[in-house]
């Protein structure tokens, strides 16, 4: 049985629903346990605006856009502070249009730490933020222009997945490595961007990124030819993942003609996935579903994309269902389950299918 170490996923990740006032507020989440949140990602779920995605490392108001090539922005009266349940929020439009419907998705990290970068070239400092209960960190970091430079990511045990972003220049991509793009020992083999979708966006070749070495225990590396990540003294930010059994697991499944079923051990309360086949910028989405936003089996709405400022669209058919264990598709598309195509997947848990205790997760 897939027992866990984590009993309360709540207590590390949370999805949250609100409506804006134009004003100020404080949102409060509902979950089992108290989360103050350390990554805080956005989006308006009634219109167009953007995703915007703050940290603690960064600070409140300090904002990143998945959709664009932006650089970070302050934004002072979007989410203005990082609280013991949630978080604040000003009279900004991004966050907090009046009557506009929200959805935020949480994680906690909340162990500081700080220190220099170590590999080749002249180390840089870095701050950060991690959960090793749950396998995840923020790092901000600089660059420093040379092949071999490695960031600490404090998780000790290698991540799976490594999103980051270069914070001053408006012109880099996003730069996502997964496992399941990686080729043994080489490291992540390619990579996937949130943006940049008209020519397919993949890098097929990722050592002018990940310098053809995995990440390890401790650190991820990075190359000299890797500006949008490792320009000298540009800051970056990185959040890094590594699974954990019955919360997190990053991997892959190939789409079929028939209800696709993919196990995770646990029940889902995100899955964010992507079409790795597909070079069409029309099949490049990131598809974005939650429980909170579909809480029962057949409601085909609350499907966001996480390269789109667009709002709440459909599935056709029967959508998804979040099971007990894992995620079953009931439709069939290019960015959906098309039969023959590879996704790569994220996805955290609702609950364990078993907890440390042997208690099952229930249905839905």
């Amino acid at each position: 049985m897939a027992y866990t170490t984590i009993d309360d996923p709540s207590a590390y990740f949370q999805t949250t629903l609100y409506t804006g006032n134009a004003s100020t507020q404080s949102i409060t989440n509902t979950g089992n346990s108290n989360l103050q949140p350390d990554w805080v990602w956005v989006k308006q779920r009634t219109g167009t605006q953007s995703h915007v995605l703050f940290d603690a490392v960064r600070g409140a108001g300090k904002a990143l856009v998945t959709n664009t090539t932006a650089a970070e922005d302050t934004q002072a009266n979007a989410v203005s502070a990082f609280n013991t349940d949630g978080f604040s929020l000003g009279d900004g439009s991004s966050a907090n249009s009046n009557s506009e419907t929200y959805v935020a998705w949480q994680w906690k990290a909340g162990t500081s730490v700080s220190g220099t970068t170590s590999g080749s070239g002249t180390g840089k400092a870095y701050s950060g933020s991690v959960s090793t209960a749950a396998g995840f960190s923020i790092i901000k970091y600089l660059g420093n222009g040379t092949s071999g430079h490695t960031i600490p990511h404090h998780l000790t045990t290698a991540p799976k997945v490594i999103i980051v972003k270069n914070l001053e220049n408006g012109s880099y991509e996003w730069i996502i490595g997964h496992k399941d793009l990686a080729s043994g020992a080489t490291g992540f083999s390619a990579n996937w961007y949130f943006n940049g979708f008209a020519t397919g966006a993949r890098n097929q070749n990722a050592t002018a990124s990940w310098n053809s070495t995995s990440p390890t225990t401790s650190v991820f590396s990075l190359h000299s030819g890797a500006t949008y990540m490792n320009a000298n003294d540009e800051a970056n930010i990185a959040y890094c993942f590594a699974e954990k059994q019955g919360y997190s697991k990053f991997g892959s499944f190939l789409g079929s003609s028939n209800q696709q079923f993919i196990y995770l051990g646990f029940k889902p309360k995100f899955f964010l996935w992507k079409n790795t086949s597909q070079g069409n910028s029309t099949y490049d989405h990131w598809g974005m579903v939650d429980t909170a936003r579909q809480p029962y089996n057949g409601n085909t709405d609350g499907y966001l994309r996480a390269n789109q400022n667009s709002g709440e669209s459909s599935f056709s058919g029967n959508g998804l269902f979040f099971l007990g264990n894992g995620i079953q598709f009931n439709n069939t598309g290019r960015y959906n389950n098309n039969s023959g195509d590879t996704y790569i997947y994220l996805a955290f848990a609702e609950n364990p299918f078993v907890t440390s205790t042997g208690v099952p997760a229930t249905a839905r």
